[in-house]
């Protein structure tokens, strides 16, 4: 079998090329950097530029299943400029592949994209399921209700489609928690506002595994990303110190000052998504880390 991945070098990326070769998958990947290009038996990559609409159309040559992860970074200060490629990042590589597919006359079987919780309203109470209706007036919910229709075009294409709205991604190398546990390590870490905020997170592996499981069974519809078991900032927060071995002395931290900091993108750190894991278990997948504490003893002892 051969899958392309689109983002395969990003941290999720490299983590699902990971367990494609150890269940004998092949991979093509597409990449906007030409250094990146490799061409083993197994791993081989194809440029791409969706700026320009560049694409190496041979990149679908023997391929059955896209998995989609392509996007810009949001942990960068929102700009406008910065904005416009977040959104575009998603929405017009997604179109670019589709156009392509259709011109070609390639077959695709399957497709299964990245997308976010960020969809979801911020809420201390709600506890969301996939069949919320109530879409978040932020500007990560209009960017994920606009990648989701864009990838929604594969189904004109006669293939059958997963979306996976994906949590705080927990990695030890990338993503969100190295700056979180960073001031822990050196004795000021605290929560973030009143600390109450959900946060619905994924061990990296787990995240991988569940796109492989998509594959796999060639789900289809909406799926939550995310552990069975959200915490709150405060929990999150203490679990990694006591990981660590490190106090928690400092007050939390108040939002005005992460604002004045971080600009509109402070709002990561204090939007409050509850996510329901259920729908994906009810199809058989099996999460290795269910619960918080263990997930961080992988990822920082």
């Amino acid at each position: 079998m051969t899958v392309l991945i689109t983002g395969a070098t990003g941290l999720i990326g490299q983590e699902i090329v990971k367990q494609c070769h150890e269940q004998g998958i092949t991979v093509h990947y597409l990449t906007t950097s030409k250094s990146k290009l490799s061409t083993e038996d197994n791993y081989k990559g194809f440029y791409w530029n969706p700026n320009n609409n560049e694409i190496d159309h041979t990149c679908f040559e023997g391929v059955s299943a896209i998995i989609n992860l392509v996007g810009a970074s949001i942990s960068e200060r929102w700009t406008d400029d910065y904005k416009k490629i977040i959104l575009e990042s998603r929405t017009k590589t997604s179109q670019l592949l589709q156009e392509t597919i259709k011109a070609h006359g390639y077959n695709i079987d399957y497709v299964v994209s990245a997308s976010a919780i960020g969809i979801y309203p911020s809420s201390l109470v709600n506890y969301y399921e996939e069949d919320h209706t109530e879409i978040s007036e932020s500007f990560l919910g209009e960017v994920v209700v606009a990648w989701e229709n864009a990838v929604d075009g594969f189904r004109d294409l006669g293939c059958k489609l997963a979306k996976i709205r994906i949590g705080l991604v927990l990695a030890n190398d990338g993503g969100a928690l190295p700056k979180i546990v960073q001031p822990i390590k050196f004795g000021a870490g605290a929560a973030f506002g009143s600390g109450k905020q959900w946060q619905s997170w994924i061990h990296v592996t787990d995240l991988a595994s569940i796109f492989m499981h998509a594959v796999q069974y060639q789900l289809e519809g909406i799926y939550n990303g995310v552990a069975p078991n959200a915490v709150t900032n405060k929990e999150l927060t203490k679990l990694a110190a006591t990981v660590l071995q490190r106090p928690l002395i400092l007050p939390n931290i108040p939002k005005f000052a992460m604002k004045l900091a971080l600009g509109e993108m402070h709002m990561l750190l204090f939007e409050s998504q509850r996510v329901s894991s259920q729908k994906l278990e009810n199809k058989g997948f099996h999460f290795t880390y269910a619960n918080l504490r263990p997930a961080l003893e992988d990822l920082l002892m």
